[in-house]
């Protein structure tokens, strides 16, 4: 490491990081670094090409290999690497550190926390230069370690947003982006970043909220990963643009026009909606009318903070604490089933019940959650269609 870098070659590099850390599959990058001034040092870092097997286990120990005037102190140094950087492996050594300097002072001493600060934004260029110089090789960085750096988001409060939010990446309805390349290429006069979520793009794709909002041409996150909507509640907005869940009640594509004949519509068949909302009971908080679907006929949108796909998430962890989201089932009130049930409100109420027990379960089914009854339901859709 006291080398030049100049002077050592690609093959010196995968030696030594096969000989320090047992990986024989070369490293993704090589971070050489020297500083010099109130603190120096020398360090050579390496960016894996696969996931360490014990990553995201409570064994897992992160840190660099710590050397003080070329004599190791410590194999392992935690203080040096933050939690979200902590699949990089590397050797530091410094000429300012105390060859007896014990563990419990490492943790209080000025240099070290100089040389951490230093290697956090070290690591951080090499990666927005791999980002913006080979698009390809920070796919795969990214593809392996994303979710690393989206916890980094996560944990602390967001303390950490900021520092990490331009390394982000999540699948669009186009291709992988950052969130920088959606806002620049954002429609004229939108002024929210559109997501959506669920277990592939391919599903995603199929969420009736999903065709409303590309329909209008505005491009959409996919959010696949658990932990992918925790992280833009964290982040709340990018470049003063908002996140919105394409599945919350708060999504507005009317016009003022349609709002006002959307909410005389709903207010005309208010009595037929308490009756729909009675016979589902604590299922949902509303029924009513709604635009945001094209050709789909019911979805149930999230009412408050606590999405869907973010009540599975949370009640798939392992603990006692069940959470439930508050949603609405909304009906399309251009497709026919619309004018059904007006039509049964007026002349046949026990028929709507069983309609309205079917559509809650179609909208449960579209969303992936369970349905409470599946028999019943199969047999109301079979009584339905025998008549």
């Amino acid at each position: 490491w006291k080398k030049d870098k100049k002077d050592i070659t690609e093959d010196e590099y995968n030696n030594f990081y096969a000989e320090r850390f047992y990986d024989y599959e070369k490293p993704m990058k090589v971070i050489h670094t020297s500083v010099e001034g109130l603190c120096s040092y020398n360090a050579i870092l390496y960016i894996p090409s696969h996931t360490p097997f014990d990553l995201y286990s409570k064994e897992y120990e992160k840190g660099l290999q710590l050397y003080a005037n070329d004599v190791l102190i410590m194999d392992k140094c935690p203080d040096l690497l933050p939690d979200y950087f902590n699949f990089v492996k590397g050797v530091v050594n410094s000429q300012d550190l105390s060859l007896n300097i014990s563990r419990e002072m490492l943790q209080h001493d000025r240099q070290l926390k100089i040389i951490a600060k230093n290697l956090d934004k070290k690591i951080k260029s090499e990666l927005l230069d791999m980002l913006h110089k080979n698009r390809e090789d920070y796919e795969k960085f990214f593809t392996i370690f994303g979710t690393t750096l989206k916890f980094g988001v996560y944990n602390d409060f967001g303390l950490n947003k900021d520092n990490l939010k331009d390394l982000l990446m999540f699948h669009s309805s186009t291709e992988l982006v950052t969130l920088d390349e959606y806002v620049d290429r954002m429609k004229e006069g939108q002024d929210k970043i559109y997501y959506a979520c669920g277990e592939t793009v391919d599903k995603i794709e199929l969420l009736p909220q999903v065709e409303a909002v590309k329909e209008k041409g505005y491009e959409i996150l996919y959010l696949t990963e658990n932990i992918d909507e925790f992280v833009v509640q964290v982040l709340m907005e990018h470049k003063e643009k908002k996140f919105i869940n394409v599945c919350a009640n708060d999504v507005d594509l009317d016009t003022d026009e349609e709002k006002e004949a959307l909410k005389k519509e709903n207010e005309e068949n208010k009595d037929m909606f308490t009756l729909m909302k009675e016979t589902i009971g604590e299922g949902v908080q509303e029924v009513r009318f709604t635009h945001r679907l094209k050709n789909h006929p019911v979805c149930l949108t999230s009412e408050g903070a606590l999405s869907v796909e973010m009540e599975k998430v949370i009640n798939s962890m392992p603990n006692d604490q069940k959470v439930k989201a508050q949603t609405a089932l909304e009906i399309n009130d251009s497709h026919p089933i619309a004018q059904k049930i007006k039509d049964l409100y007026e002349n046949d109420k026990e028929e709507l019940k069983k309609y309205t027990q079917v559509l809650y379960a179609q909208a449960r089914l579209i969303e992936g959650l369970p349905v409470e009854n599946p028999t019943q339901i199969s047999n109301l859709i079979c009584e339905i269609i025998a008549k």
